[in-house]
């Protein structure tokens, strides 16, 4: 009976899922020849040719194809060991990666990460500062911070804050080019865009804004960039309001104007929820949202 090197596998999974050595290689760190070789021992040890070269691209032959569902079940099967081994652990020390988004991580957290430093000093904490959503099930982080519930039945979620927003702009902005009193007036506005327009667009609306891809001639898929343009004097954006609230030069618009509930969920795995310093890390940070 053949038994495959697992490393073997995982490089064949990598290079298929990536569809380049060098692509595959970076993914795991290794390098390029040593992936290389070690899909060529699968190859070798399972008798069949998994790849074939099109052009600077690789594409899985039919044998490939056969196999990689049961490398995926495999692969897997492998994070839910690390998983589990992980819940298993109930020393304070080691490292846990959280997941925010860049605004977040660099205004947010630093108070409670004083908290944890001084909880729990042999603790490495490794913020990952991200505005797309990581996947935990993978172990791209052991907390999220997030603003909608996620769905997967394997993560545990927990409600921890009502937060609020507000639209804002700098003082310089505004003495330029004045400050609107009412929701519509904010449509003869320029606009600092963050994320998608179209979706910024949909979400003002039922707010009464009506604003066109024309307000919005800056924009950043970064929430720190964005916030800084706003700063120096570009234009308005909606903003939390305990970080406007840190950040010199900046007023709030349209006072009487309700403010923008949205929800801050924090999430992990089950099988993560079981390590001591995990729950520590989760339950602090439960704490600090429920306070503020």
């Amino acid at each position: 009976m053949i038994s495959p090197d697992w490393n073997h596998i995982r490089a064949f999974l990598a290079t298929a899922e990536t569809g380049s050595l060098s692509a595959a290689a970076r993914r795991l760190g290794l390098t390029q020849p040593t992936l290389s070789r070690q899909v060529a021992a699968l190859e070798g040890d399972l008798g069949v040719l998994l790849f074939e070269r099109l052009g600077r691209t690789l594409a899985l032959t039919e044998a490939g194809h056969e196999l990689l569902s049961h490398s995926r079940k495999m692969g897997a099967a492998a994070d839910g060991l690390c998983l589990a081994a992980t819940g298993q652990a109930q020393s304070i020390d080691g490292t846990v990666r959280i997941t925010a988004s860049d605004v977040m991580s660099a205004h947010v957290l630093p108070p409670v990460l004083h908290q944890l430093r001084q909880r729990a000093p042999r603790l490495t904490i490794d913020v990952v500062a991200a505005n797309d959503i990581r996947d935990l099930m993978r172990r791209e982080a052991d907390i999220a911070i997030r603003h909608v519930r996620p769905e997967q039945p394997e993560l545990i979620a927990r409600l921890v804050q009502e937060a609020t927003a507000h639209f804002y702009a700098a003082a310089s902005y505004l003495a330029r080019r004045g400050r609107p009193v009412s929701p519509a007036d904010l449509a003869n506005h320029d606009f600092v865009g963050f994320a998608d327009v179209e979706r910024s667009i949909a979400f003002m609306a039922p707010l009464g804004i009506a604003l066109t891809p024309d307000n919005f001639r800056i924009r950043s898929t970064s929430g720190l960039a964005s916030w800084e343009l706003v700063k120096q004097g570009f234009g308005i954006c909606p903003m939390m309001d305990d970080v406007a609230a840190i950040t010199p030069g900046i007023e709030r618009l349209v006072p009487g104007m309700d403010p923008i509930v949205f929800p801050v969920w924090l999430t992990t795995h089950r099988e993560l929820h079981t390590s001591r310093r995990i729950r520590l890390v989760f339950d602090l940070l439960a704490e600090f949202f429920a306070a503020r």
